[in-house]
């Protein structure tokens, strides 16, 4: 094995950094801060793991997260790097946080603003569904502020450790609140305990796939996204993908050394703590400590070497989804920049019963994201002088299984999906005409992209409440040196979850180097809390 030699404690510790994805650069950027040596490798030719464009012809397309929430955890972030958001991105917030539909005549916005929802479901559905929305928001967000600093800010809990916190944080009246939380029950269950009519329970429970999972199986706790999402939605002007560019700009100017093209055969390991890295081309790149920012299974299925921490429990590989980008010309149905369309109610739990079993869904819930679009409350449509329509770009989204067994999609079946898919458009009314052939990426195309994944996006499923406390990694490993960020570890997966795994990784990384060091790092202005 390739042996390192420590580093004077006269220079700064060097810090090599895996993954360029949210978790990665947040790292980086943050440790950078801190007077850390920093190195970001990527083994992708840009930086933004799921953020990445999709390239086509010379269009560019969001590829992966399509909008932001929880915009705090960035403006903190931002803040510990001495800048602000605002100063980087224009983010303008949507009115409309997305466009639901049944049919051509079966159609609900829900809105940012509280009364505007309420009002549209009542005319939807009726008073009573109003009424009982409104419970559900209060319930929602009960959830959410119980949660927020004691399990999303913070190291992942035991239900001991959680319990502590939340008595900590908010005395007797938080036990209370930690029982309304309904960890033992599934999302569906919890939801018809509000909600009637059926396509309201539908479309509630599809917040358990933004977190990759089933809402049959889901604990009742992921209401909470429908809290998250009502507080605010973002759009990014340029898309998702300058977030990126704008994180690892900010990266480097604090000191962050990226490199593209470079991939990690296996860590290194001396006297039992992680020494570095050694890259497939042979080159070494000593360190005091790694974050790894991929999919942590590729830990324990070996794709780093041997010398990793064990065991890492992963649970069940979260949703992966087969989707189509493409410029078209629309009509009919007037988009918005997120617009769900649905099935029939009574055929929801058979979509999810066929991904469990490793198939494509027969009559699959599709998401278009209309990347021209505003998510503004107005009628919006691109169009030319005298009515002329133009083309704008589309992203259509089908939850697919993880490609678990590495066998793929059939051909045939992939051609059944679509033809399904754009069955569903035309049944809820709206028309498109291609300018050309999709753009297709398929579960085991993101198997490739990110290894050991087996295309799952979100890393594992939340099935049952030990989910979160059992089936994803910590930050901080039984390997000391060797910490994780990303959406495969807690708190969980998407932009923001992944921007906080990197922040809880970076504060856990810093304190151990401080603790293990005869002369305590140099921390730069701004520096991040140890708490």
């Amino acid at each position: 094995m390739n042996r390192v030699r420590p580093r004077s404690s006269l220079h700064p510790p060097r810090v090599v950094v895996v993954g360029a994805g949210m978790g990665g650069m947040t790292a980086a950027a943050l440790l950078a801060r801190q007077g850390m040596d920093v190195q970001l490798l990527e083994r992708a030719g840009a930086p933004g793991g799921k953020m990445q464009p999709v390239e086509l012809g010379a269009l560019q397309l969001d590829g992966g997260p399509t909008v932001l929430t929880m915009r705090w955890v960035l403006d903190g972030i931002f803040d510990q790097l001495g800048t602000s958001l605002d100063q980087h991105l224009h983010l303008r917030r949507c009115e409309v946080l997305a466009r639901h539909a049944w049919s051509e005549t079966e159609r609900l916005d829900l809105l940012a603003d509280l009364a505007q929802s309420v009002d549209a479901i009542a005319a939807f559905s009726g008073p009573g569904e109003a009424a009982r929305y409104r419970a559900f928001c209060q319930r929602a967000a009960q959830v959410h502020d119980t949660l927020d600093h004691s399990f999303m800010r913070s190291s992942r809990p035991t239900p001991l450790s959680l319990t502590w916190r939340v008595l900590r944080q908010q005395g007797p009246a938080g036990l209370r609140q930690l029982l309304r939380i309904s960890p033992f029950t599934t999302l569906w269950g919890e939801l018809g305990r509000y909600f009637h009519d059926p396509r309201l329970r539908q479309l509630f429970g599809r917040y358990a796939t933004y977190c990759g999972s089933s809402p049959f199986d889901a604990p009742a706790t992921l209401m909470l996204v429908a809290h998250v999402e009502r507080e605010a939605v973002w759009q990014i002007e340029g898309g998702m993908a300058r977030l990126a560019e704008v994180m690892v700009q900010c990266g480097q100017q604090q000191g962050v050394r990226l490199r593209c093209h470079s991939e990690v055969q296996r860590l290194l390991v001396s006297d039992g703590r992680v020494c570095g890295v050694l890259l497939t081309d042979g080159e070494v790149l000593p360190a005091e400590a790694v974050v790894f920012n991929g999919d942590a299974r590729a830990l324990t299925d070996g794709l780093l070497g041997p010398d990793v921490p064990r065991p890492l429990r992963h649970g069940t590989p979260s949703l992966s989804a087969l989707t189509w980008h493409a410029e078209a010309v629309t009509g009919g149905l007037d988009l918005s920049h997120h617009n769900v369309l649905f099935g029939p109610a009574d055929g929801y739990r058979a979509e999810f019963d066929a991904i469990a079993a490793g198939r494509l869904p027969e009559s699959p819930t599709v998401y278009v994201c209309a990347q021209d679009r505003s998510g503004q409350a107005h009628r919006l449509r691109p169009g030319l002088p005298g009515g002329a329509r133009r083309a704008e770009r589309l992203m259509c989204l089908v939850n697919a299984p993880a490609d678990a067994h590495g066998r793929g999609l059939s051909a045939e079946e992939i051609e059944r999906c679509e033809t399904q898919m754009w069955e569903r458009l035309r049944r809820a009314g709206l028309q498109v005409t291609l300018s050309g052939p999709p753009l297709r990426t398929r579960p085991e195309d993101f198997a490739q992209r990110f290894p050991a994944s087996q295309g799952a996006l979100y890393g594992p499923a939340s099935r049952g409440w030990q989910a979160s406390f059992r089936d994803r990694p910590a930050g901080r490993t039984t390997l000391p040196g060797l910490f994780l960020a990303g959406g495969s570890v807690h708190p969980g997966p998407g932009v923001p979850m992944a921007a906080l795994s990197g922040q809880l990784a970076a504060a856990q990384l810093l304190e151990d180097l401080v603790s293990t060091s005869r002369s305590r790092p140099v921390v730069m202005p701004g520096g991040m809390s140890m708490r």
